[in-house]
């Protein structure tokens, strides 16, 4: 007696789609655009950013005669060393953060969220974000990372430190700027800003009038050509 033989069914086997990987360029390429477009900010700051021996000219400081002497200061220095002072609260930021690792590591933390899973992740539908089981939609993912950076700026100690620091960088900035005379300075920024509106205006007013004398040029021309014609 013969057993019959079961019948073998078809078994495919499970390949990566094209989708994961359409993924995972896309979130590489996402990423490299963010690196190029940070490093090339850094290095315009670096190129804007005046030097340091001309940031700390001993010389150059006075004491201001009122209170508006010290603003008009202040605004002027901070147009003139806005990236010199951009460096110096950046600077106490890093130390004051240093100084507390705990508060630190929160921070990058919720820097890493926001970067892994709502920055640079994909917002097409294909590969939807999964937690516990439940499909979380894009709109929540914004809400759980705005509720988890409210958390913790305002109920731990990060945001403290950050506006202490704030404020701290605020006070250097003003005092220094307050007691830096920018006369010299800022006459030299606004001959050097001049030249260069002045140039553009100057080349307006020649392409103005070049299109002036071609605009005559051909009316005068067509003047003729009708006289011409009527002969």
């Amino acid at each position: 007696m013969s057993t019959a033989s079961a019948p073998v069914l078809p078994m495919t086997v499970g390949q990566p789609t094209e989708s994961t990987a359409q993924q995972t360029s896309s979130s590489s390429f996402a990423i490299r655009q963010f690196l190029s477009r940070l490093t090339e900010a850094i290095r315009r700051s670096v190129s804007n950013r005046r030097p340091w021996s001309e940031v700390l000219d001993r010389t150059a400081f006075s004491r201001p005669d009122s209170i508006s002497d010290a603003v008009t200061r202040i605004r002027k220095n901070l147009s003139y060393f806005r990236t010199n002072y951009t460096n110096v609260l950046a600077i106490i930021l890093i130390c004051t953060l240093l100084s507390h690792p705990f508060s630190l590591l929160l921070l990058l933390c919720l820097l890493a969220a926001w970067c892994f899973l709502y920055l640079f992740r994909p917002s097409d539908s294909s590969s939807p974000l999964v937690i516990m089981g439940r499909q979380v939609s894009e709109r929540e993912t914004l809400a759980g990372l705005l509720v988890c950076t409210i958390v913790v700026l305002f109920l731990t100690s990060v945001g403290s430190l950050v506006m202490s620091a704030v404020g701290i960088g605020s006070v250097v900035v003003s005092l220094h700027g307050a007691f830096r005379m920018p006369e010299d300075l800022f006459m030299e920024y606004e001959e050097v800003s001049g030249a260069g509106v002045a140039g553009m205006e100057s080349d307006s007013r020649n392409r103005g009038f070049m299109s002036f004398l071609g605009g005559a040029a051909s009316s005068v021309a067509a003047a003729a050509g009708g006289a011409q014609g009527r002969v």
